[in-house]
């Protein structure tokens, strides 16, 4: 049976705009993003495939353009939907911690890098710039690349804070291996980053290493 012979309560887009959408399943959401089914199949029941066969939401968001329009029903165009989608979500939160309060809350800094950066697949280095009251001013990635001592150059990290006119900075990278443990490399650079940046009066407050499920915090380990 079609999608349009459902009830309205049954059929995912209708209860959406009915009951909001926090009372949709994930396979609902995404029956809403899909849209249509083919070959005898609806929307939903191609959710439901794409959630059984990579077992999360997550690892299906961001698996490879390849895998997802290799799964029947699938094309470029639903492998582009569903990454639009994504990205929507990472700008939301951007913004909201652009226009919201002071960042008081280091589990609210940490939960917004670690959705910026925890499915990287190769290493990120960037720095959210913040004002004298700790309001972000921008969230910018700075290098791509094994972070080490010659990737990452404190002079031109120091150009970027001078011209947002940051007084802090909470330097974050992310560790595709998905183990959180900060390198020797790192230590070092967040002292070179350090020092470089307070001769011109900027302050490092952290810097947060980004693994698969956890985050390290410099700061909260006595590091900075």
């Amino acid at each position: 049976m079609s999608l349009q012979h459902w009830s309205d309560e049954e059929r995912p887009r209708e209860k959406l705009l009915n009951r909001g959408a926090a009372a949709l399943s994930e396979a609902e959401l995404l029956a809403v993003l899909l849209r249509t089914g083919t070959g005898g199949r609806t929307a939903l029941d191609t959710a439901r495939t794409l959630l059984s066969e990579f077992r999360s939401l997550r690892a299906m968001l961001t698996a490879e353009r390849e895998v997802i329009c290799a799964v029947r029903g699938l094309g470029a165009a639903k492998y582009a939907t569903l990454q639009a989608a994504l990205e929507l979500s990472r700008r939301h939160h951007a913004e909201l911690m652009r226009r919201g309060p002071a960042l008081s809350n280091p589990r609210a800094t940490r939960e917004f890098l670690r959705a910026q950066l925890r499915d990287r697949d190769h290493e990120v280095f960037c720095c959210l710039f913040l004002d004298n009251r700790h309001r972000v001013l921008c969230f910018e990635e700075v290098f791509r690349g094994t972070i080490d001592g010659a990737s990452v150059h404190p002079r031109d990290v120091v150009k970027l804070a001078l011209a947002r006119n940051a007084a802090g900075v909470i330097l974050a990278h992310n560790h595709p291996s998905g183990i959180a443990e900060p390198s020797q490399a790192d230590e070092l650079i967040t002292c070179r980053l350090r020092d470089a940046l307070a001769l011109v009066d900027i302050r490092v407050l952290d810097h947060v290493v980004v693994g698969d499920g956890s985050c390290v915090s410099f700061a909260e380990r006595g590091l900075i």
